[in-house]
């Protein structure tokens, strides 16, 4: 059974730091691809970075060079470091996977390719 749990999000101050964790459990994730997306109300869910299957990280332009995404294999845990962060960095952020071995050509993906998501963790950036 695939299961995702978020945590790490908070409040802080425009051009803080946050770092989000998301720890899956129920088999091994090694090969699959994971990822960041975020959501505000009244608007589509929005990529924010994915770890490609081959270990590549893939960046939305909104939040290349301030986020760096990583994933430990061993642990099978993914992070999300987030500098420099903006108000319009705030909404819910979603861990998400698919069992499925895939690269996206350096894009990061729409949401409706990963079938496996989380709870949500908040992140609220006031300026």
């Amino acid at each position: 059974q695939v299961q995702l749990q978020e945590s790490g999000g908070g409040s802080v101050q425009a051009g803080g730091s946050l770092r989000l964790s998301c720890k899956a459990s129920g088999k091994s994730y090694a090969w699959h691809p994971m990822g960041w997306f975020r959501q505000t109300p009244g608007k589509e869910r929005e990529g924010v970075a994915v770890v490609e299957s081959n270990g590549s990280p893939t960046y939305s332009d909104s939040v290349k060079g301030r986020f760096t995404i990583s994933k430990d294999n061993a642990r099978d845990i993914l992070y999300l470091q987030m500098n420099t962060l903006k108000p319009e960095d705030t909404g819910m952020y979603y861990c998400a996977t698919d069992l499925v071995w895939a690269t996206y050509g350096g894009i990061v993906p729409s949401h409706t390719k990963f079938n496996y998501w989380g709870q949500g963790t908040q992140v609220t950036v006031s300026s």
